[in-house]
């Protein structure tokens, strides 16, 4: 994601984008003020009260910052565990869709949940290397990008026990949710390995390169319950909206599948600008089970 696209969101990213002590689950979430050095407490932000902790990669070294935000009533029921919901470039989708989540459990019934934000720490190129981490390995791919694999097994092996190790999350009922180059990565981890997440969201995903590996054949798989959504805003480009399409057509069409596939169009939606109604449309398709049927 570039820094332009939701501007509104930009005070709040400076308070998040450096290191700050390790918060447990019961702790208040704090983040330093990059202007100032002073710390900036995020309990007096409601919307995204829960914790942070940074993390290195073993695959490649580099530091990610993972910030948390806990339910409403999370503390008053200790023996509940809750979905969680896993978001990528957390730089600037963690700040937008953690307080998204909180309204539509109001407005619509989603259930609440967990959600974590995996983040970079910045938008530099010298930092944020979302272009390597969700870029899968092929005779396409730029030299030094193709790292897929290696986040993935960081995704797997570090971030996933990290965070529910320390917070009461149902590891049966994961979310992940990428925008556009973060898409193809929801899309490809779909195909490498279809049961680490419930459900899947995948925004106006880019396709190459590297584009024959979401049409590969699937993982090993065991589970019966898994969705992914593709959410295509119309006004993105026409290629996007039609690679979109085969994926959903094909994968619906393939015995092999190992998931349910819906496509949302967005008759206005843009390409990053609408990832809040993205986000909305998708969640509620993938737990309208679990989402109580409205009264006249």
């Amino acid at each position: 994601m570039k820094p332009n696209v939701m501007t509104v969101v930009t005070g709040l990213l400076a308070a998040f984008l450096c290191s700050c002590a390790t918060v447990q689950p019961a702790a208040t979430a704090s983040a330093p003020d990059a202007s100032t050095n002073t710390v900036v407490p995020l309990n007096h932000l409601p919307g995204l009260a829960g914790g942070y902790f940074p993390l290195v990669s073993q695959s490649n070294g580099r530091t990610y910052h993972v910030y948390v935000r806990l339910p409403e009533g999370y503390a008053d029921v200790p023996d509940r565990d809750w979905p969680v919901v896993y978001v990528l470039d957390g730089d600037s989708l963690f700040p937008i869709l953690a307080p998204t989540h909180l309204f539509l459990g109001y407005d619509e019934g989603l259930p609440e949940a967990i959600v974590v934000g995996i983040a970079y720490g910045g938008f530099d190129p010298a930092i944020n290397k979302r272009n390597v981490d969700f870029t899968g390995l092929a005779d396409d791919t730029r030299s030094g990008e193709g790292g897929a694999e290696a986040f993935h097994r960081f995704l797997r092996d570090q971030v996933l026990p990290a965070v529910e190790g320390r917070y009461r999350a149902d590891a049966a009922r994961r979310v992940l949710v990428g925008q556009s180059r973060a898409g193809y990565y929801v899309l490809w981890s779909a195909v490498r390995e279809p049961d680490l997440f419930q459900g899947r969201i995948a925004s106006n995903p880019s396709f190459d390169p590297a584009r024959g590996q979401l049409f590969a054949a699937p993982g090993a798989h065991a589970r019966d319950d898994l969705r992914v959504a593709i959410a295509s805003g119309a006004r993105d480009s026409e290629a996007r909206m039609r690679n979109a399409e085969q994926w959903q057509a094909v994968w619906s069409g393939r015995g092999d599948a190992p998931w349910e596939v819906e496509q949302i169009v967005l008759p206005e939606g843009t390409h990053a600008a609408s990832i809040g109604e993205a986000y909305r449309r998708a969640m509620l398709w993938l737990f309208r089970d679990a989402i109580p049927e409205r009264t006249p």
